[in-house]
């Protein structure tokens, strides 16, 4: 059996997309609302059945927040993995740019991980011939950092 003492290199460039303490605390407003709609069946359950739902829902949005990450050689992006070798010219996109590449200008083969409550990110064309996603759009909040480390910059 192989010793677990091995150490994987720090990774060049990682960001967990989290979300913003704003959509957070507009969650928040969950609580009154669900208190006002629970009252009538139960008074003494509204209250905590809504601080519930907050937290089942903002803990949601924490947990199942992807990650992004550039570590020996391997671009990480959620669940899906390609190697830096097969990554071609990395663009910046603004807020803008963002929209507008996932919106209208879409291609419906590419490769997404975005979170709504981000709002720049990076378009990373694909040179793999095997693989049917023209590109990748991610939201970043550091793309310039992202672009760097993945030494497209």
């Amino acid at each position: 059996m192989e010793s677990m003492t091995q150490t994987q290199a720090s990774p060049s460039y990682h960001e967990r997309l989290w979300p913003t303490p704003a959509l957070l605390g507009v969650l928040l407003l969950l609580i009154p609302a669900v208190t006002l709609v629970v009252t009538p069946i139960d008074k003494t359950l509204a209250l905590p059945v809504a601080i519930l739902l907050y937290l089942i829902i903002a803990g949601t949005l924490v947990l199942l927040s992807p990650t992004i990450t550039v570590r020996d050689g391997m671009l990480t992006a959620g669940r899906a993995r390609i190697p830096v070798e097969f990554l071609g010219d990395v663009e910046s996109l603004g807020a803008d740019a963002l929209r507008t590449a996932i919106g209208p200008g879409l291609d419906a083969r590419t490769h997404l991980v975005i979170r709504g409550w981000i709002h720049r990110g990076v378009r990373i064309a694909i040179t793999d011939p095997q693989d049917p996603a023209p590109s990748w759009i991610l939201t970043t909040r550091h793309p310039e950092r992202l672009a760097k480390a993945l030494g497209k910059s």
